[in-house]
């Protein structure tokens, strides 16, 4: 019975982990570009009262053993990658990708972070930013006298001034083997870490990157309904765990008023 606590006890607490991510998910489901968590859960060391395969002699074996568990633990939360529905903005420098790859940009440190958000600006030199202010990267800077913006599908940059039609760079893409394994940093941004593998760069449209899509923004992947599914599922697990706590509770009190 004591077992029994203490095994309820780290569902509870799986659990509550598990509403914690799927809280997460619902308060950004309007964030640009935001990828949605999912937990894995593990369940914890056995205790062999009887091992399965033992000699009883004579040639017999035990066919099943004896084995209690002792509850469960998160895993990880891993970030599903999945396309978010694209929506029409008419921003210039709204830009979405459709298929793989992240837009890289330039931490305050120098390092490199990499973004599904292109909900990009212009700073007071022209310089193309996030909504943060960081550094996209390849650097364009754009003339103070444009008067129109264009962005193809391959990443292409051209701009209209006074003077005519002016190209003025190439975006280009980033993929990594494993995505799951990028570092979120908070601001719509990942880094790359020894899990996620290092990236490659293309431009869109090559090399399984996938193409830009001008006055679009990527929105996120969270679907209300099925976060909304996993909370009910969730708030259950954790009531038929407290459940378990308050019968071996109940058993409990019953050992300790027996009498001789």
């Amino acid at each position: 019975m004591i077992r029994a606590l203490y095994s309820a006890a780290t569902g509870m607490v799986s659990q509550q982990t598990n509403l914690d991510v799927i809280a997460n998910n619902l308060a950004n489901v309007n964030t640009t570009g935001f990828k949605k968590s999912k937990i894995e859960f593990q369940d914890l060391i056995y205790q062999n009262s009887k091992l399965a395969g033992a000699d009883i002699g004579g040639g017999n074996q035990i066919p099943t053993g004896i084995q209690i568990g002792h509850g469960s633990r998160v895993m990880s939360t891993s970030k599903d990658f999945s396309a978010g529905e694209v929506t029409h903005t008419g921003g210039q420098l709204d830009v979405a990708i459709d298929g793989d790859g992240f837009f890289q940009v330039t931490l305050v440190d120098g390092t490199n972070a990499y973004t599904r958000d292109g909900a990009f600006k212009m700073d007071s030199t022209g310089r193309l930013v996030t909504s943060d202010g960081l550094q996209v990267q390849p650097s364009v800077t754009i003339p103070a006298a444009t008067s129109e913006i264009s962005i193809a599908p391959t990443g292409q940059l051209s701009v209209r001034t006074a003077s005519g039609i002016q190209t003025l760079g190439t975006f280009s893409l980033t993929r990594f083997p494993n995505p799951g394994g990028l570092e979120s940093i908070g601001h719509n941004l990942y880094k790359e870490t020894p899990s996620s593998g290092a990236g490659s760069q293309a431009a869109p449209g090559t090399d399984g990157m996938g193409g830009l899509a001008q006055n679009y923004l990527e929105m996120s992947n969270v679907k209300v309904v099925e976060e909304m599914v996993n909370m009910i599922v969730a708030q259950r697990a954790y009531e038929v765990n407290s459940k378990a706590v308050q019968t071996a509770d109940e058993m409990l009190q019953m050992s300790n008023s027996l009498k001789r």
